[in-house]
């Protein structure tokens, strides 16, 4: 039997979100809060529109997709998704983002030069 599935599609992160972003001025700071509250509402209500119910346990596939091929950094991706995972959470599709309730995949990178997205593969688990 297979597991259902969903993805959610959004926008590439911000620069903001990046772990390597340093956020040594009072701007930075804010800079990256803002990118942050905006990732995470937008895969809450993507979420909240898309599915009725929550599961026990989801996985997660990020799919990113950018303009150009060059070596990309699964760190600095994944670690950029975080407040996307927070949305997923905030949407009520599972308890908490701890790997009891959460599996995070690793992320995979693909070229699309029209459309740059991540999509995310949530895979319904139990």
């Amino acid at each position: 039997m297979s597991n259902s599935f969903f993805v959610v599609v959004i926008p590439l992160p911000s620069k903001y979100l990046s772990p390597n972003w340093m956020t040594g001025s009072l701007g930075g700071r804010i800079a990256k809060s803002k990118a942050a509250k905006k990732q995470r509402e937008f895969v809450r209500h993507a979420i909240v529109t898309l599915v009725l119910g929550s599961f026990n346990k989801v996985s997660i596939k990020p799919i990113f997709f950018h303009k150009v091929n060059r070596r990309r950094d699964e760190d600095n991706a994944v670690g950029s998704l975080k407040s996307a995972y927070d949305g997923i959470v905030d949407s009520g599709l599972i308890k908490d983002d701890s790997p009891e309730y959460m599996i995070r995949e690793n992320p995979e990178f693909r070229i699309d030069k029209q459309i740059p997205r991540v999509e995310l593969r949530i895979t319904i688990l139990e």
